[in-house]
């Protein structure tokens, strides 16, 4: 294993820059999995009851297992959209990776300096007794939204703190600078 191998190995994740922290590694709550969870019910419950009405026809009881498989197919697709859909929050840039589907995948980045302001939403009762909430990232070409974050205030609070250190860290650079022209 060459030099280069054992550097890219103690990288967080792909892209990621020399001397650049990671603050934090976030998903979406387990609640955006609702439609998975959906989609692995309602077949097997469907495919239930014909062999509920007709228990004298055996084949129909292989019905069951057919709408498991269905289901279970839904489930991975939409598990597999939940688990690999990552933010990822550095001392420099926000980064959310998104999957779409089983193969697609789209990225999208921005840097902490270009953020103008940060706010979070917590949905009523459900919000609330389950933790889930939208944080909405502001700058000045538009908006980032995060629906169903896990944690909102958690991650609201690691984003303002990220934000403000990389403001002060400016400022003291633009200092520097006034300094050295003098």
């Amino acid at each position: 294993m060459s030099r280069n191998d054992d550097y890219e190995s103690e990288k967080a994740f792909e892209g990621q820059r020399d001397g650049e922290e990671v603050i934090a590694v976030f998903h979406r709550h387990i609640i955006a999995m609702r439609k998975g969870f959906l989609g692995l019910l309602i077949p097997l419950a469907l495919t239930s009851i014909p062999p509920l009405i007709w228990q004298s026809n055996l084949e129909l009881f292989l019905l069951p297992i057919g709408g498991l498989l269905i289901g279970l197919l839904i489930f991975a697709y939409h598990f597999i959209i939940w688990r690999y859909t990552v933010f990822v929050l550095t001392d420099q840039r926000l980064r959310q990776i998104t999957q779409n589907g089983f193969f697609g995948t789209d990225v999208v980045e921005l840097k902490l300096s270009k953020i103008h302001n940060i706010s979070y939403n917590i949905p009523g009762f459900s919000g609330e007794i389950f933790g889930f909430g939208t944080i909405v990232i502001q700058t000045y070409v538009g908006d980032l939204v995060i629906n169903l974050v896990e944690r909102p205030e958690k991650i609201y609070n690691l984003l303002q703190d990220a934000v403000e250190a990389v403001e002060q860290e400016r400022g003291a650079n633009e200092e520097v600078d006034i300094e050295t022209e003098a």
